[in-house]
């Protein structure tokens, strides 16, 4: 699940650098620091990538997850640093629905 997950957001990433072109997005890994300190996506870009992926989420594991959410924001370390993060944090929404 883990591997799909991170796929989803990469591919996400990828799709959403055609519009923002972000060089620092022209190849993304788990390490790629999404939004904060030293992020590439400024707020915007960031609700974009949120829909998207959530989206793709869905049609994947035909599951309905909402990332923007109080748990979300709750965190110490917010769940949108980094894509490695992000993964984890959608694995454990995911996980909680089972």
């Amino acid at each position: 699940m883990k591997e799909k997950i991170e796929s989803i957001i990469i591919s996400a990433l990828t799709e959403l650098n055609d519009e923002i072109e972000n060089k620092e997005l022209n190849n993304p890994t788990l390490e790629t620091k999404l939004f904060g300190g030293n992020g590439v996506l400024n707020s915007l870009a960031l609700v974009s990538l949120i829909t998207d992926v959530e989206s793709l989420i869905s049609d994947e594991f035909d599951k309905e997850i909402i990332l923007a959410n109080e748990k979300a924001m709750s965190q110490k370390t917010s769940p949108f640093r980094s894509v490695e993060a992000l993964t984890l944090y959608i694995e454990t929404l995911l996980r909680e629905q089972n």
